[in-house]
């Protein structure tokens, strides 16, 4: 296959996931390419008591019972719904789900205001409909149907954006598992699309969308929910962001240093500005900014691009602080008054105290504040 810009996971670790295939001698239920137990290992990485003869690399940081939970939800019945605060790996957990269970997880419909039901059941080829009339031949099957038919796993991305009539759709689907096509021949059994075993659906939410579209109380009994908190440990967060400025490395063929007490700095400088957001008396005083790992490693991102193509191919503290605060000031005046307050009641003490990266990460923080301002 010719290179993509972003393969899904199922392309992406494609050895990965035969080899397990191969060796994988435990109860799989209805048409999983993988048993639970080898799902799991998939996501959360090998440990030495698995006895396995090759490593195999972790890809989801996060509580292993969440892992497990899910797993067991996507076996039974119900849909699994992730649900936690914006970049907290929801997106990523569904897509390797998908991957190691139906090896396509690329079966999306992405919520929006103008998700409609066609998106979820399925629309017509309109010149095939006025050449030979509605038939399944002239039928668009949405990513649900064609899972539905395939036995596998869809996803629906960001579940309460889209309108309460839509979300209600899903219900027949989740609970009858089958989608009826008025427009065909009653005659015909082709005007019911059946499920097979196999399918299940993977919606994503984030909690801070509450009150936008509301679950109605019938959807909510057909999810079984998964809350994901965001990472507030250190040495987890250092691990995702690691592993994703290694990919990040990787994707672009990209030679650069990046100095370990440099990600300490971006981990620290996160963790004083969630800090203040918990502080804050209202929502005036925190950033717009949600302060997820995914921001992070956003900043980092747009860092390592910025110093690799204008920069001396070596990561500093000044792109980083610079990147920082392009990354998250939003509002104006607003982020920016914040980012400047924390810069001169935290950073300029923590530089003149411990030394080391903060005083070139305080000056560049100051020049992007005063480039934007």
């Amino acid at each position: 296959m010719s290179e993509v810009l972003r393969a899904p996971a199922e392309l992406k670790y494609a050895e990965e996931l035969d080899w397990l295939e191969s060796i994988d001698d435990n109860p799989k239920p209805f048409s999983w390419r993988l048993s639970p137990k080898m799902v799991r290992l998939f996501v959360l990485g090998s440990e030495r008591a698995d006895g396995l003869d090759r490593e195999i690399a972790q890809k989801w940081f996060g509580d292993r019972s969440f892992v497990e939970r899910s797993i067991v939800t996507l076996a039974s019945d119900r849909g699994l719904l992730l649900i936690g605060d914006p970049g907290t790996g929801k997106s990523w957990l569904a897509e390797l789900l998908s991957a190691a269970i139906s090896r396509n997880s690329t079966l999306v419909v992405q919520g929006t205001a103008g998700t409609t039901e066609d998106h979820i059941k399925y629309s017509w080829n309109v010149s095939m409909v006025i050449a030979k009339g509605q038939s399944r031949e002239s039928m668009i099957p949405s990513p649900i149907m064609t899972a539905m038919e395939t036995g596998a796993i869809g996803r629906f991305e960001e579940l309460t954006r889209s309108t309460s009539d839509v979300q209600d759709a899903l219900i027949s689907i989740l609970s009858e598992k089958y989608i009826s096509v008025p427009e065909l021949d009653s005659d015909n059994s082709d005007n019911i699309v059946f499920a097979q075993p196999g399918f299940s659906i993977i919606a994503t939410a984030n909690s801070r969308d509450r009150g936008v579209n509301d679950l109605s109380s019938a959807l909510k009994r057909r999810f079984n929910f998964v809350r994901i908190p965001v990472v507030t440990n250190k040495k987890s967060e250092a691990e995702i962001v690691r592993f994703r400025t290694e990919e990040l490395l990787r994707r672009h063929r990209i030679e650069l240093d990046v100095p370990p007490t440099l990600l300490d700095v971006l981990l620290q400088s996160f963790a004083d500005l969630r800090a203040s957001a918990a502080a804050a008396a209202s929502d005036d005083e925190k950033l717009e900014s949600a302060l997820s790992t995914a921001e992070q490693i956003g900043v980092l991102e747009d860092a390592i691009l910025h110093s690799n193509f204008f920069g001396e191919r070596s990561l500093t503290a000044h792109n980083l602080a610079s990147s920082l605060v392009g990354s998250l000031a939003r509002r104006e005046p607003e982020d920016l008054a914040i980012l400047n307050k924390y810069l001169h009641g935290v950073v300029e003490p923590r530089s003149k105290e411990e030394g080391g990266s903060w005083p070139e990460f305080l000056e560049g923080g100051r020049d992007a504040i005063a480039t934007l301002s």
